[in-house]
């Protein structure tokens, strides 16, 4: 009889918890291992749009669409964009019953995903530190408080900065030269109503000569927007500004946007509380790596790309589900590798270099037209098609 494989996933985004559930409901053992110190730890960012094709197969995968579906947030579909002197571009109001990429705020994703866990499955406040490889592709998984544990194979789910990608590839995140600088606005449409007529119910883009303002309607009355400047990655400690003085910080991002309509300027005038700095840096488009007993890769960790097309969280949790079912169709745990990968890796040299071309896109010379903005039906037609086809 074939032994089970100790199976951990390190990291507990959406991309690990949706190949721990899938695994647990073919019967099959992991844990998660995870820094935070329980679902609610820190702040999981702003709010996903879950497509049809992707991140919806892995959610009906997990056996989660339904509920998903009842939490999420079908007007969030609905899109603005418009030119730095307040030109409207585009202003998509999405249809009754559009599905095909509703949105969900990253806390209540989560949460809906760990709950579905067996108890225990999590093992909170684990900050992995090393990861040592063993005999017939094994590893020693040492903690940061000096527990350890020895896996049969471990899943690298932990982002950006992945202490498990180096098992397998020696690639690093690179800055891309944009920064998002986050802003948050607490009960919207009481105490800045000019701010929610401007961004409705779904999302604002905004760009022009290299900057960018987008702002996300969240649930529970917020928007979070991200004003976005092409520049270096230590831009404030250049400028002799102290990150967490807001006002400076503020007088700062005005100046660049020197000449932006009034309206749009209310996005970095008005916002509760301060700044957040997040530079963007992605994984080469093509990253690839030789296939590695015992260990492999998926969403973040595989393929960093730059928020511009929604995939990361959408493709982590696709590569979650399949590495999964990949799991349990084969008995030996590298041959389930070696066929997750066969898919997974150029699935998402695809998205990142579609990704990288957004990125180019919205922050490239000059100002936009109605030919830079994309088509949002057509979008969601190919997110349904793409759903239809899947498997097939």
């Amino acid at each position: 009889m074939t032994p089970t494989p100790r199976i951990a996933v390190i990291g507990a985004g959406p991309g690990g918890l949706t190949c721990a559930r899938v695994l647990q409901r073919h019967g099959i053992d992991v844990a998660v291992y995870e820094r935070d110190t329980d679902v609610a730890a820190r702040d999981q960012g702003g709010t996903l749009d879950l497509h049809a094709g992707t991140g919806q197969i892995a959610l009906r995968e997990a056996g989660l669409l339904e509920e998903f579906l009842r939490l999420s947030r079908p007007e969030g579909q609905s899109m603005r964009v418009m030119a730095r002197d307040g030109t409207v571009l585009v202003d998509h109001v999405a249809a009754d019953g559009e599905d095909a990429a509703p949105e969900i705020d990253r806390r209540q994703l989560r949460a809906l995903l760990a709950e579905s866990l067996a108890p225990g499955t999590i093992r909170w406040d684990h900050r992995l530190s090393a990861v040592t490889p063993g005999p017939a592709g094994t590893s020693r998984l040492t903690f940061a408080d000096g527990t350890e544990t020895e896996v049969d194979l471990v899943i690298g789910a932990d982002g950006a900065w992945s202490r498990v990608r180096p098992l397998v590839s020696a690639a690093a995140p690179a800055y891309t030269d944009v920064t998002f600088v986050e802003a948050h606005f607490d009960d919207v449409d009481v105490w800045h109503p000019a701010v929610a007529e401007l961004v409705g119910d779904g999302n604002l883009f905004a760009a022009g000569d290299h900057k960018g303002l987008i702002a996300q309607r969240n649930s529970n009355h917020h928007v979070r927007v991200y004003i976005a400047l092409t520049t270096d990655q230590d831009w404030l400690r250049a400028a002799g500004i102290d990150p967490t003085d807001t006002a400076a910080v503020r007088t700062a991002l005005l100046t660049a946007f020197t000449g932006w309509d009034a309206r749009l300027l209310r996005l970095i005038t008005d916002n509760d509380g301060p700044y957040v700095n997040r530079p963007l840096h992605v994984l080469p488009a093509s990253h690839t790596w030789p296939n590695t007993p015992g260990a492999t890769l998926l969403g973040d960790a595989a393929h960093l790309m730059s928020p511009f097309g929604g995939f990361g969280a959408n493709l982590a949790m696709l590569d979650g589900a399949e590495l999964a079912r990949a799991l349990v169709r084969y008995a030996d745990v590298d041959d389930a590798i070696t066929e997750y990968e066969r898919v997974m890796v150029p699935r998402g040299a695809e998205h990142a270099a579609l990704a990288d071309e957004g990125l180019r896109r919205f922050f490239g010379p000059g100002d936009r037209d109605g030919a830079d903005v994309p088509d949002v039906e057509a979008e969601n037609e190919r997110y349904k098609r793409e759903a239809a086809a899947y498997g097939s």
